[in-house]
């Protein structure tokens, strides 16, 4: 479990060793849902693959999911941002720990691809640059997995 401040709450970011689909997820991802992002359409409590984490306030509340689905030495990633908490800094909060994640891995790039369907498609896409995706013919958008050290390290 890690915890930190994000934005103006502490937040903890906590892995899931056996993800659920359950109504924090249901929320989390209103109202584009689970099929949108190629989940399927699980019902409550089927089990998920890939790695999870759910990020919670200081008093408890649920407030966001950050997934990563490592293949080939890079991974996709995903944030759901229950809405209460959107606009708030949760997201590049929750995508900052899966940078993290994914830099623990060894892993060299991780990625995004906003589905067509999605309701807000221009504006994640426009986030997602904002956190330093860049976006690629194909669709899909694309971020270099650097160490903290490596961004924090002087300049020689």
């Amino acid at each position: 479990m890690t915890k930190e401040s994000g934005g103006a709450r502490e937040l903890t970011w906590t892995a899931e060793p056996t993800p659920r689909w359950d109504a924090d997820k249901e929320a989390a991802f209103s109202p584009a849902g689970p099929a949108v992002h190629g989940l399927g359409t699980p019902g409550e409590s089927d089990a998920l693959g890939d790695a999870w984490w759910r990020v919670e306030t200081a008093a408890g509340e649920v407030a966001g999911f950050g997934r990563l689905d490592d293949t080939w030495g890079d991974a996709e990633v995903l944030v759901a941002v229950v809405p209460a908490f959107r606009g708030s800094g949760v997201g590049a909060w929750a995508m900052d720990r899966l940078g993290e994640e994914a830099a623990a891995r060894s892993l060299n790039y991780v990625y995004n691809v906003v589905p067509v369907g999605h309701p807000d498609r221009e504006t994640v896409a426009s986030w997602l640059a904002g956190q330093g995706f860049d976006a690629r013919d194909t669709g899909e958008l694309r971020r270099r997995v650097t160490t903290r050290a490596a961004t924090t390290a002087p300049s020689q």
